[in-house]
């Protein structure tokens, strides 16, 4: 491990890190850990043991069935994953959000990171936010490491509130040594019951600044028009809907840079948990 003050651009591993629920508005960061995972071949090194931090009845086992035909029980979990010589390289650790013991959680996890040499972590989430879905998907990066920050021109964030297993994990790593970096997608609130392929490419596009790998696209590209053109469709169905998203329009057309500011990506999370506090919506 580094104490935070070596090159991020030097060699050694880099984790990615993805959690589905809370923290995966339109499922985007955990399809684009995926992406990453299947695509280099990484294989399991380490899975957290699901009895001791997940509720059932929160996150019940799916009933399946498997490639030769058997009805197999999938557990919630957690799987850190690796080259398959477990040599230097990138690392994925994708899973479900745990529910409980997050700090016994974050220390058997990072017990995990030390033993795969893991050298720097990049977290992926995605949160709904007022946006359009006609406009570049909105991706915030920001540090807790002034390093990091230096090294990238990254802002740190300002927001303050209730996180998500994200936040816990990179402050336990920040504290244990580890530079850390966050990437955050802004997904359209009112398509949160879909997966959104627009921002999963928003993802990756800008993982590929801070992370020596490339993510073959595939079909996102035509998956995310194709998203897109169905939203349009709808909202063509829909006075209020139409109107309610040209507003939004409107707003985004003012800021000067395709991305959003600190303060901006903040304001939008505040806003997104006042509705999941008074008026929840469905869980990303």
């Amino acid at each position: 491990m580094t104490d935070g003050r070596e090159d991020w651009a030097g060699d050694g591993s880099t984790l990615v890190v993805a959690f589905e629920g809370w923290n995966d508005a339109g499922e985007s960061a955990s399809s684009t850990a995926r992406a990453i995972r299947d695509q280099l071949g990484l294989v399991p090194l380490a899975e957290v043991e699901p009895e001791d931090y997940f509720d059932y009845q929160f996150n019940r086992p799916v009933l399946a069935f498997d490639e030769r035909g058997d009805r197999v029980l999938a557990w919630p979990s957690v799987v850190l994953s690796g080259p398959e010589d477990q040599g230097s390289g990138i690392h994925v650790l994708l899973g479900t959000e745990p529910s409980r013991g997050w700090k016994t959680f974050s220390e058997e996890v990072l017990d995990a990171i030390s033993v795969a040499g893991i050298d720097r972590i990049v977290f992926l989430g995605a949160m709904l936010a007022d946006v359009p879905h006609t406009r570049p998907i909105a991706v915030f990066a920001s540090s807790e490491n002034p390093t990091v920050r230096e090294h990238f021109s990254l802002e740190r964030s300002s927001y303050e509130g209730p996180v998500g297993i994200i936040s816990v994990l990179a402050d336990a790593a920040e504290r244990a040594g580890i530079p850390t970096l966050s990437i955050w997608a802004s997904v359209p609130h009112y398509v949160h019951n879909a997966p959104s392929p627009k921002a999963t490419l928003a993802l990756i596009e800008r993982l590929e600044d801070f992370v020596d790998v490339q993510i073959d696209r595939g079909s996102l590209v035509d998956e995310a028009e194709a998203w897109e053109r169905g939203i349009d469709a709808l909202a063509s169905d829909d006075d209020d809907m139409s109107a309610y998203i040209e507003q939004l329009e409107q707003a985004r057309d003012t800021v000067d840079s395709p991305e959003a500011s600190g303060d901006a990506i903040a304001e939008e999370f505040e806003k997104y948990l006042r509705k999941r506090d008074g008026d929840p919506p469905p869980a990303p």
